[in-house]
């Protein structure tokens, strides 16, 4: 009875607090810090220990929950590519990391305005030929991300393989943003998070004159052969929903393994209630199989 109770009292938290933040009429100054403060109530385990450090002059923070870590997974805050940040984000590296026994590494990679595309994938893949620099190998790094860094996790992946570099060993994404052009947006009843104008604003910002539709902005554009197995998962009262759907059919129209989760009647990135939110929790466990299944002995 406990569990139906508080997915109400978390859809309603979201839908009256979080969702009015992602505002185009609120500063987006204010955006940043409303944020910050939101994400308090996604609580790390008790066992994360966070470091911060520089890979390929980008700030990060490491995540460790277990004493010895095997694999390392680079997470993508997501945000809209316009808040957020690698502190937000504690909540879900904490918990991933204690799931996946591995370590996670969240950059703080440019937001725009200040810094538009390509910034974020510059700082994204710094980080990662920063670690292939110090002779990790690729199959024991993994990529994850939410909402835009979902996105974004895809665009680096696109610009590893055609510039040759060594893939990771899978990719996982939450609620990813796939589509920038918001061509074909879903229309829950219920949508707890996002408001179409404002992520229409944040595109905007993100693309910075670019076409929306360049596969590295909009990666469901792309051609998405070779790329590594991918497990995507969403939220049916979300209007990402369909981002995740077609990104899913273009991945397997590629040959990408690809695994596909629709969780119902839940909202955008929910694994933020990981470690309280029983479904959370289980969708995390998902994720962190799927991860370590893929990493390399």
């Amino acid at each position: 009875m406990f569990q139906p109770l508080l997915e109400a009292g978390l859809r309603q938290t979201m839908q009256r607090m979080v969702r009015p933040m992602l505002s185009n009429a609120v500063p987006l100054k204010w955006q940043r810090q409303l944020i910050r403060q939101a994400y308090r109530t996604s609580i790390p385990p008790r066992s994360a220990r966070f470091t911060r450090d520089d890979l390929g002059s980008v700030p990060v923070i490491r995540t460790v929950a277990t004493p010895e870590p095997r694999g390392t997974i680079i997470y993508l805050h997501g945000g809209g590519y316009i808040i957020g940040s690698a502190n937000t984000h504690r909540g879900i590296t904490g918990h991933l990391a204690k799931l996946s026994g591995c370590e996670v590494i969240t950059p703080e990679y440019r937001l725009a305005p200040e810094h538009p595309f390509p910034a974020a994938p510059d700082d994204a893949e710094s980080v990662y030929l920063a670690l292939i620099n110090q002779s990790i190998p690729a199959g024991s790094i993994a990529l994850a991300g939410d909402s835009a860094g979902g996105g974004l996790a895809l665009a680096i992946c696109l610009r590893l393989r055609d510039h040759k570099q060594p893939l990771p060993s899978s990719i996982t994404c939450f609620s990813p943003w796939t589509d920038l052009s918001q061509s074909d947006l879903y229309h829950p009843e219920c949508e707890p998070v996002l408001q179409e104008s404002w992520t229409a604003n944040a595109a905007r910002l993100y693309a910075a004159g670019e076409p929306l539709t360049n596969p590295l902005i909009s990666p469901v554009y792309g051609d998405l052969s070779a790329l590594p197995p991918m497990l995507i998962q969403v939220g049916s009262q979300e209007i990402l929903l369909n981002d995740a759907t077609r990104l899913a059919d273009a991945a397997k129209r590629d040959g990408v393994e690809t695994r596909l989760e629709i969780y119902n009647n839940l909202w955008h990135v929910f694994q933020v209630h990981s470690g309280q939110l029983a479904r959370a929790t289980q969708a995390m466990t998902v994720a962190a199989h799927h991860i370590r299944n893929h990493l390399s002995d």
